[in-house]
């Protein structure tokens, strides 16, 4: 089992490939309706409230306006959870990495991932 400094180490490094928008864009995003609009709700996916990616965006503001040496467990954890959902949702396509104006693109955004940025 790798050493907690170096399995931590790959997820920093992980995390920040992944989350390719600044905390002060994310935080614009997530203040839009688009984002507001997208992604899964309750538990049927369609319910009312705050999706699961609206909600993690938030968290992601947090760990990337946190110092390393501040980093918790907990965010190490959700750092995880963020980069492997930006893998599967990328590796699912979408549309036309041109397109603007995308559910699929806004739901990236959701986890700090803009796909035109790549």
């Amino acid at each position: 089992m790798a050493d907690t400094s170096d399995e931590q180490q790959k997820i920093y490094e992980e995390f920040n490939d992944a989350v390719n928008m600044a905390p002060a864009a994310l935080e614009k995003f997530l203040d839009s309706d688009d984002s507001k609009r997208v992604g899964w709700k309750g538990d049927d996916g369609d319910g009312a409230g705050e999706s699961v990616g609206h909600k993690a965006g938030k968290r992601i503001v947090e760990i990337k306006r946190k110092k390393k040496a501040d980093l918790t467990d907990d965010d190490y954890k959700h750092m995880k959870k963020v980069t492997g959902y930006v893998h599967r949702h990328l590796a699912q396509g979408g549309p036309s990495k041109d397109s603007e104006d995308s559910d699929w693109r806004y739901s990236l955004m959701n986890w700090g991932h803009d796909p035109k940025k790549d």
